[in-house]
């Protein structure tokens, strides 16, 4: 394991100079102190954990310090935000530090949040608040841990810097970690701005550095574009099946890897509803719940477009084409093993579609339902799970239909089952109201419910002795808490 002075660093997009981003240095906050670490994203850069306990890791995350091999740089790209064209956006508030490798020969940026202001902060003061750093942090290492792809997050240092929200609050940063940090918008902005050079240098960067199997296709550009197209209709499936709304699907928040990014007014879903929004800003409901698939692929139709000057209008519409066969094939399939089915059968789409709509009209609790599912045989666990219904006729019909199924998938015995499906339906996952009773005991000065929070929803499929609370519907209050963009 490494000491925080033993990173090394190997800066390959700073490389690319000006024209692709701008040389700033992090402003530090006020009184540094750590709020919270990830063990598991600290082994990514090899560090040995004991170092977060340090005074110079606060003082090195919360913009005091830095590497000498460092070179912080805020990214420049535009893009499509609620569906209208932004030219020009970039890093507001972010810093790439550098990128470092591991000794498996893994590239990770180090990217920090709150850093301060750029060029690109247009009227913003380049800072994050505690409650949208612990929130980005928490959503990174537990979605992480569900199995869904994205960035992760190596800490939040907290401080006494006042900012101001829509009230005054304090300034964090978070330190997260991507292979890399570029956007859809990366590329729309130099589409845009018609310049074909620095362009080129983008996509020519992509392919050798994230896509080196695509060199070997007779269109490399063409065979990276399909892989993002898979990429991103893989883990849309995964966001549907979990829950996961993302609240803010604008084209700079896409990662050209398919990783879940920048995160703002997320949410798992609580009871069932296929036409939640859980950004209070997305006034005309663009970012719902049942929009994200048909938004990821308006995304990836809007980088499609500004890779026209590699790629045939043609090729392009054809992988295009692709996007929902790969969606529902990766999204069937996750919903098959949380069904406990391990065999293929043509109905099973309608038997999802029937379960779901019938969770709908009962505001049925869609994470623990799945979980409770699999506690024991299919005939048990659906009579006990019938009062959660209120059409019960409608649910006694599923139940048949679904009994009918387990018993047609293969002999295995309960336990089989059990263990099955316990291990793709969690107990855990992060629920806004758990999520702001860490952020209200954080803002006191008490970071050990944080703490605790992270650790529970590191392992969200294993039963965890004394942590019932975790795994507990949420109250009245719970369910209607408003997060906007700002948090």
């Amino acid at each position: 394991m490494k000491a925080l002075d033993e990173l090394t660093f190997d800066n390959r997009f700073a490389r690319l100079g000006d024209a692709f981003s701008t040389h700033v240095l992090p402003e530090p906050l006020d009184e540094p102190r750590l709020v919270v670490a990830s063990d598991a994203a600290m082994a990514l850069l090899d560090l040995d954990p004991t170092v977060a306990d340090t005074p110079v890791f606060a003082e090195l995350f919360g913009g005091h310090k830095l590497w000498a091999e460092a070179e912080p740089r805020a990214m420049v790209y535009s893009g499509h935000q609620f569906g209208g064209y932004s030219p020009q956006l970039g890093d507001g508030r972010g810093l790439l530090l550098g990128e470092v490798y591991n000794q498996a020969g893994e590239h990770w940026d180090l990217h920090l949040k709150g850093a301060g202001m750029t060029p690109y902060s247009r009227m913003g003061d380049g800072r994050a608040v505690l409650r949208s750093s612990i929130r980005e942090f928490l959503a990174s290492e537990a979605l992480h841990a569900l199995g869904i792809p994205s960035s992760r997050a190596l800490c939040v240092i907290g401080s006494s810097t006042p900012v101001w929200r829509e009230k005054q609050e304090r300034g964090a940063m978070v330190l997260r970690l991507a292979p890399s940090h570029i956007r859809f918008g990366h590329f729309e902005y130099f589409y845009y701005t018609k310049k074909p050079e620095q362009q080129a240098e983008l996509a020519e960067h992509v392919l050798s550095l994230h896509y080196p199997e695509c060199k070997e296709q007779p269109e490399p550009y063409l065979a990276m574009f399909r892989e993002i197209v898979e990429r991103n209709a893989e883990l849309i499936a995964k966001w549907q099946a979990y829950g996961f709304c993302h609240g803010v699907m604008n084209t700079d928040n896409m990662s050209i890897l398919g990783i879940t990014f920048d995160f703002g007014p997320f949410a798992f879903l609580d009871d069932f509803d296929a036409h939640f929004i859980c950004n209070h800003s997305d006034h005309e409901g663009r970012y719902s719940f049942s929009n994200q698939v048909p938004i990821g692929q308006w995304n990836l139709s809007a980088l499609a477009q500004a890779l026209t000057p590699f790629i045939s209008v043609e090729a392009l519409k054809e992988a295009l084409g692709l996007y929902l066969p790969f969606y529902q094939a990766h999204y069937l399939d996750l919903m098959r093993r949380r069904l406990g089915l391990t065999t293929a059968e043509d109905d099973d789409q309608k038997l999802v579609e029937r379960l779901l709509k019938l969770m709908q009209n009962s505001g049925v609790d869609y994470t623990l339902f799945f979980r409770r599912l699999g506690d024991e045989s299919a005939a048990l666990a659906v009579t006990r799970l019938r009062d959660n219904f209120v059409d019960m006729a409608g649910f006694d019909a599923w139940a048949e239909q679904y009994k009918e199924r387990v018993a047609r998938d293969g002999n295995c015995s309960e336990e089989q089952r059990r263990e099955r499906m316990h291990a793709v339906n969690p107990l855990y996952i992060l629920r806004n109201y758990l999520a702001q009773n860490a952020i209200t005991a954080a803002e006191s000065g008490d970071y050990s419910e944080v703490r605790r929070l992270h650790e529970v929803l590191s392992k969200p499929f294993e039963e965890q002795a004394g942590m019932e609370q975790y795994a507990q519907r949420p109250p009245d209050w719970g369910k209607h808490l408003e997060i906007s963009c700002s948090s």
